[in-house]
């Protein structure tokens, strides 16, 4: 069967499971697989599905799947990572405009961030192989991740998901984790959720903050539960400090400078005297923040190709913006749940 052209899957098909439009994007063995994993209503559309202990919608998890299984790293690329709605554009601007600042000096008039979405310049790895059907399949094009002088590229995948030539002793890929509260994930990514449904189909209207609540504590989020996609690359940043820089998003909303030249040096590229005296951090900062492209024509009224609004990843980026939305019983559970998962490992928000 015919898949969509330039390997772009339409928003609908990716979140719908294999009862629904999307089922031309999946292999007989994804679907045998779905039929014996558990499942339960996603927060867009159809169905999540656990497999191996995190949640996935059907499309998403063949992707996953095979991407692990084909995909080949190089030792120059560079992977960010995140859960959905931890910061993840935010971090995508920062990577793009650090690792590209030699080819795009002007950041005012003429940078790419100017005219196109963060989510278009570092596309997601594994939607790439959605449409890959088997073993045998070519492999997709991975030009639209060739940035400068590497492969800038992201994904929402837990790090056991990862394909092993990544994970592998012998790879020099370096991979940015940032995560987030997951009170403050929580509030961001019901807005984006409830917003992406009413723009599939009005009458699907929006999920209650009690009913994601429960989901989220469940564990039942897409690519959760949250605080083990957390945990598992927290431990490799401990092991592996060279291969994997953890960031936290509140600490970087307190001291943006600091974690951008921290960023910057691990992923290769670190700012040199001249480019500090230049004042060119102060310039991808102001670049890259929230106000400022927020406020770009294209990221107002564009669209990904994909269908997703530009403007659905502009919200408010804010730390605690959950306390307008959470009653102090919810952010109690929501706490204990963090202090009891994360017991023993070193990690607090």
């Amino acid at each position: 069967m015919a898949v969509p052209s330039q390997n772009i899957i339409s928003l609908k098909n990716l979140l719908q499971d294999d009862d629904g439009e999307g089922q031309g994007l999946l292999t007989q063995e994804s679907k045998n697989l779905l039929s014996s994993l558990p499942r339960e209503k996603s927060w867009i559309l159809g169905h999540l599905y656990q497999y191996q202990g995190f949640w996935h919608t059907s499309t998403q998890l063949q992707g996953v799947l095979t991407c692990q299984r084909q995909f080949q790293a190089h030792d120059t690329d560079l992977l960010l990572v995140t859960t959905p709605k931890s910061g993840t554009t935010w971090l995508k601007a920062l990577a793009f405009a650090i690792v590209n600042r030699a080819r795009y000096t002007n950041y005012t008039t003429q940078h790419p961030l100017l005219t196109t979405n963060p989510h278009e310049l570092v596309p997601f790895l594994d939607r790439k192989y959605i449409d890959s059907y088997d073993d045998h399949h070519q492999s997709p094009d991975l030009t639209d991740f060739v940035s400068s002088s590497c492969r800038l590229f992201s994904t929402h995948v837990p790090y056991v998901r990862l394909p092993e030539s990544i994970k592998t002793d012998f790879s020099k890929c370096k991979i940015v984790y940032l995560c987030r509260d997951p009170k403050d994930t929580l509030i961001s990514y019901w807005h984006f959720t409830n917003n992406t449904r009413l723009q599939i189909n009005s009458s699907l209207g929006t999920n209650s903050i009690e009913d994601v609540f429960d989901r989220l504590c469940r564990g039942v989020s897409l690519f959760g539960p949250i605080w083990d996609h957390v945990l598992g690359y927290w431990k490799e940043s401990l092991e592996s400090p060279f291969r994997v820089c953890f960031l936290k998003f509140e600490e970087m909303k307190k001291e943006p400078k600091l974690h951008l030249r921290r960023l910057a040096e691990f992923l290769g590229y670190p700012f040199l005297m001249e480019e500090e005296n230049q004042g060119v951090p102060e310039e991808i900062l102001r670049l890259c923040s929230f106000q400022n492209l927020s406020n770009l024509e294209v990221n107002k009224t564009g669209k990904l190709p994909s269908g997703e609004e530009n403007n659905s990843f502009f919200r408010r980026g804010e730390v605690g913006d959950y306390v307008n939305y959470l009653t102090p019983e919810m952010v109690e559970r929501i706490d204990q749940i963090s202090k009891d998962k994360f017991q023993g490992s070193g990690l607090k928000f």
